[in-house]
């Protein structure tokens, strides 16, 4: 039979998906989608599906996938959508469809459990605060019932326990075939999983990485691939010009710093001298950290680079660089570890040398420094060129789909920073009624932007209509400023509870937000997206304003000028395609469900008063509009 045949019979009213699947109803949009999806397995071609909330995506190319028997990869934009998959839809499709081929889960290193680092940090002690010892004694505890080694399996401890970073493998620091623990490396097995797989559900992250660098080990699962699937596929771009990029970390360098000193006190106790220059290393990379000023800082390294006293410090970290490779070299042979090392070393020299040479044109240079840490970075200003070409040598069906990925009714701005060419292109509605179940709002006599009395004048304005609705609103701001601003006066002026991002973990404070009525949930960018409440717990999203990404943001401002120079309008072609999407975003975190109703609140009168706005007005979902605030509390008490 068919492809196209088995999709119909699969979707339709009596088909096994509705017999085998409790409350599953075909949707047109959804049937339409998946036989695009075997269009483009049958065909070999690749196509673009923006699929509005409610589409149902996930079945939509999952079955027609499942149903080709081709080899699949599913790669999804976070690691929460990509365990969803695994755990919850894979299983539910594959019962259904008696589908006897083989899945496989794979994630980037930093997720398993190293064994060989597990024998190190026991022997040797933790480093760091004792707190870390009981974590330590978990994770061995778990390690022993542990089939795959995924340390977010390990619920004992918490995400960001600090003893994490010291118990998995970089691919710097991996020793290959060469570790006394080789046969039993969660990571080889979880490879060989995904190689011998015919779905293999994956992140952009891992994707992109084997995409950039072929000997990242990972590299011999895309080739044999005849399918591969974007979820989340408006995240790609940004994820994917990362990897095509080079990253100098103080990471990569306290982790040469820290290996050589465990060298030195387990294998190599004669050599006084590693341990004196790994020390003295660690110490410039600090001095050079704070050459970069306090706090969080982003910025141009062309720039950075012109003030003497950085390029100072950066040739003294080269120096010192050279001094630990000197060392070391001669000690060759006498560890594997070690040699391991040199090779790092070599790597973070010839890295700083490319940093330090910004004249290189086509790339954004630029700086990000946090607490201790720093990173260096080289990024492309597009990778239209290397994605397209990955597309055009492998001829296979190439689908990428996301709620959000048109502009004003076009895919010219996702097409062409991914190199797309002559795809499918598919916009798919939502099923569900706007009309009736939501309203738009931008309120009239907002304060002016950007002025010291902004934040209060904000507050008094939207604080009755968020009492009205008794909390069971998300504040969605654009700036961190804004968010802390914000939940600061309601906390003052309000008797709802305020939940507030970075007060504790996101899928804690969404529980604490569903579990108690008349709460306010402020945020930025992390609940901007991937966020699903259904029903009563929220029927309000506040959008403080349009958002814009600041031009001052390193990689921004370099792919603006380079549009300029290539007699392009920056502000035309990247920031507002940009902004729009991210609204989108934010939006559909109203109306998740054919029951739910709602408001949402857009805080910036740009959508009514400039002529851009039409373009964010068309992009967003057709709900009934209002300038009056009376009227959202008149639309959101019908519904109490």
């Amino acid at each position: 039979m068919k492809l196209t045949q088995k999709i119909r019979d699969a979707f339709s009213e009596d088909g096994i998906l509705s017999q085998n699947i409790k409350g599953f109803r075909p949707r047109t949009a959804q049937i339409e989608m998946a036989q695009a999806v075997g269009n483009a397995v049958k065909f070999a071609t690749p196509a673009v599906i923006e699929a509005g909330t409610g589409t149902g995506k996930t079945f939509a190319y999952l079955v027609p996938a499942l149903l080709s028997g081709k080899k699949t990869i599913v790669s999804t934009g976070s690691k929460n959508l990509q365990d969803q998959l695994f755990n919850r839809d894979l299983p539910t499709i594959q019962k259904a469809l008696k589908y006897k081929g083989k899945v496989a889960l794979l994630k980037g290193r930093a997720n398993y459990l190293c064994l060989e680092r597990l024998d190190q940090v026991t022997a040797m002690g933790v480093l760091g605060d004792k707190s870390v010892l009981a974590d330590l004694s978990k994770v061995r505890k778990w390690q022993t019932s542990t089939q795959t080694g995924d340390l977010s399996d390990c619920i004992t401890i918490a995400e960001d326990s600090p003893i994490l970073p010291q118990l998995v493998s970089t691919t710097e620091s991996c020793l290959g075939s060469d570790c006394p623990n080789y046969k039993e490396c969660y990571v080889v097995q979880a490879r060989r999983r995904a190689m011998e797989a015919d779905v293999v559900v994956v992140n952009h992250h891992l994707f992109c990485a084997d995409m950039a660098v072929k000997e990242s080990g990972f590299g011999e699962l895309i080739p044999n691939a005849e399918l591969v699937i974007f979820d989340e596929a408006h995240q790609l771009p940004d994820i994917a010009s990362q990897y095509f990029g080079q990253s100098l970390t103080s990471r990569q360098l306290f982790d040469i710093c820290k290996d050589s000193n465990i060298v030195y006190r387990s294998e190599l106790k004669d050599l006084a001298q590693l341990g004196k220059a790994s020390d003295h290393l660690q110490k410039v990379v600090q001095d050079f950290r704070l050459l970069m000023g306090e706090g969080a800082q982003r910025g141009n390294l062309r720039e950075l680079l012109g003030n003497p006293k950085v390029v100072e410090g950066l040739n003294k970290l080269t120096e010192t660089l050279d001094f630990l490779s000197e060392v070391v070299k001669k000690s060759l042979g006498r560890s594997e570890t070690l040699d391991k090392i040199f090779e790092r070393l070599a790597e973070a020299k010839n890295l700083l040398k490319k940093m330090s040479d910004t004249t290189v044109v086509g790339y954004c240079y630029w700086y990000e420094a946090n607490g201790r840490s720093f990173g260096l970075h080289i990024t492309p200003l597009t990778v239209a060129d290397k994605f397209g070409e990955q597309l055009k040598n492998q001829q296979i069906g190439w689908v990428f789909t996301s709620a959000t990925l048109e502009v004003g009714g076009k895919f010219d701005h996702f097409c062409q920073r991914l190199g797309i060419q002559n795809a499918e292109q598919l916009v798919l509605q939502s099923p569900f009624d706007y009309q009736t179940q939501s309203l738009l709002c931008v309120p009239r006599y907002l304060p002016d932007s950007n002025k010291a009395h902004t934040l209060t004048a904000l507050g008094k304005l939207l604080q009755p209509v968020i009492e009205a609705n008794k909390g069971r609103c998300f504040l969605l701001c654009t700036s961190y400023f804004m968010m802390r601003g914000l939940a600061d006066f309601l906390r003052e002026h309000s008797t709802l509870k305020v939940l507030l991002q970075g007060e504790t973990s996101k899928s804690r404070l969404l529980e604490q937000f569903v579990k108690e009525p008349n709460s306010v949930l402020v945020a930025t960018q992390s609940f901007w997206e991937g966020i699903d409440v259904r029903g009563d717990a929220l029927s309000l999203v506040i959008i403080d304003k349009l958002p814009f990404t600041s031009p001052d943001e390193p990689l921004l401002k370099a792919r603006m000028e380079d549009c300029k120079l290539q007699g392009g309008e920056p502000f035309n072609e990247i920031q507002i395609p940009e902004a729009v999407i991210t609204l989108k975003q934010g939006v559909g975190r109203l109306i998740r469900d054919v029951t739910d109703r709602g408001v949402v609140i857009i805080c910036d009168s740009r959508l009514v008063m400039r002529n851009y706005g039409a373009t964010f007005l068309k992009s967003l979902p057709p709900s009934q509009r209002t300038r009056d605030l009376n009227k959202v509390v008149k639309f959101l008490a019908k519904k109490a």
